[in-house]
């Protein structure tokens, strides 16, 4: 280790050391978050600007740093099966009627892919008049390797047909799906859970003895496990600070600089679909100022850690505790947000790669083209991964469909992470707008009793 490197180590544990004091003195998480947002930035672009993302004592730096930023995330992750698990199950108890869960599910899935959709429209719109072709792109030597590679990977994900992977969503095999083997796992296991669930209130509905048992034990396992959360999310500033130093020092800014009409078309597309949502949250009544307040860390978090999936623990806590949105509705809000209907990943990006490829092969844009992505593009949105590449893998799905190539996500390797990051963020936000709706929907009609009312809810935001 150089001389230089250890520098850079002693000034990152005192920055890490500044947000411990600013913990103890009580400064709230989303200020905390918000810092670490912000010193994560200026020290990442220090490593950038003072010994490029190529050099040794950055790499030796990120390699160091990245013990805070992976083991945050890894914590995170950790924590997902369980918390889905016994929140999910606690949560079918909690409705005392099984016929409404068949509401908020369908609401939920209903609102996600009618979002999704529109987010394709958006898309489609940002595409066209800003005249992006991928006939612009050049397809240099670490491009054309990634074409290879999603070459082969467009032949395993062809081979699975829509109702393959709707089918597939049902487990064969929970402890496989526990282990998150799958890049649906997380469907799997709510869909587990909810059936458990299920079962678990229909025996406390046939012996009153079993039901004080099965409370008991499922509302102990829930408090210990949302604790684990609170522990982990308290960590949150110092891995958002490690996570945004990484994203700052080994971003290729001379790439982007070459591809930054794309970059611009997708962050603008990006902030309609959030003007969006927010038009959604006010007709609930809904202060936005109160909201993206409340919200803050978890899309923070969303934004530099690039995982739906790793999100879903504070997304469920932000719903719940912050917004005042039941538990049965924040769970599968937040669990199916995380693979159905992305909003930025599934939605923007497959539809601006389909109008960008298909002049390029001949295909005329006209209304029947884009209706039937529109369609593709919401089917196709099922199942993908809330992990980083999952818009790419939402492409390796539309785009073969649209009988186009796969070779144009290849193009924009050097530009992913940084696009990546917000359509995160967006895709998160989506599923919280979600819970929302779907809180107002469903409890107008009283169908989750014991729960926080959506008007009571929409009156403390």
């Amino acid at each position: 280790m150089s001389f230089l490197t250890i520098v850079n180590l002693v000034i990152f544990t005192g920055l890490l050391s500044f947000i411990f004091q600013l913990n103890k003195k009580k400064m709230s998480l989303s200020k905390q978050v918000l810092l670490g947002l912000l010193i994560g930035t200026i020290f990442g672009a220090y490593l950038q600007i003072f010994f490029g993302a190529e050099n040794r004592v950055s790499q030796e730096t990120i390699e160091w740093t990245n013990i805070v930023a992976n083991s945050f995330v890894n914590l995170l992750r950790m924590i997902i099966i369980p918390l889905i698990l016994v929140t999910m199950i606690a949560a079918v108890l909690k409705v005392d009627e099984i016929k409404s869960l068949g509401k908020i599910g369908g609401t939920v899935v209903g609102v996600l892919v009618f979002t999704t959709m529109i987010a394709a429209m958006v898309g489609i719109f940002m595409a066209s008049v800003t005249g992006l072709d991928a006939t612009d792109f050049n397809l240099g030597e670490r491009e054309a390797a990634r074409a290879e590679i999603l070459e082969s990977r467009q032949d395993s994900v062809a081979d699975l047909s829509i109702p393959q992977l709707l089918t597939s969503m049902v487990s064969t095999n929970i402890f496989r799906d526990l282990s998150q083997s799958r890049s649906i796992s997380i469907i799997a296991v709510v869909i587990f859970g909810l059936l458990f669930g299920i079962a678990s209130l229909l025996v406390s509905q046939e012996d009153a003895n079993h039901k004080d048992r099965i409370l008991g034990f499922i509302e102990t396992s829930q408090a210990v496990v949302m604790r684990l959360v609170k522990m982990v999310m308290s960590l949150t500033p110092y891995g958002v600070l490690a996570l945004m130093t990484r994203v700052m020092s080994t971003s290729d800014f001379d790439a982007i600089l070459t591809l930054i009409n794309f970059v611009l078309a997708s962050y603008v597309a990006i902030a309609i679909m959030f003007v969006i949502h927010s038009l959604i949250i006010l007709l609930l009544g809904v202060n936005i100022r109160s909201y993206f307040k409340k919200v803050w860390p978890v899309l923070t978090f969303a934004f530099v850690t690039r995982s739906s999936a790793a999100t879903i623990p504070l997304t469920i806590r932000a719903q719940i505790e912050e917004l005042r949105i039941p538990a049965p509705i924040a769970n599968i809000a937040a669990s199916f947000g995380a693979t159905i209907g992305q909003n930025g990943c599934a939605g923007v990006y497959p539809a601006m790669l389909a109008i960008m490829v298909a002049p390029s092969v001949g295909v005329e844009v006209d209304l029947s083209f884009i209706a039937y992505l529109v369609l593709v593009i919401a089917i196709g949105s099922f199942g993908i991964a809330g992990v980083g590449g999952g818009a790419t893998n939402a492409a390796l799905v539309v785009l073969p469909l649209m009988g186009l190539p796969v070779t144009v996500a290849a193009l924009l390797i050097t530009v992913e992470p940084m696009i990546d990051m917000a359509r995160t963020a967006l895709n998160v936000n989506g599923a919280i707008a979600t819970g929302m709706v779907t809180s107002r929907f469903v409890e107008k009609k009283n169908e989750v009793p014991g729960s926080v009312g959506a008007e009571q809810a929409i009156e403390e935001n």
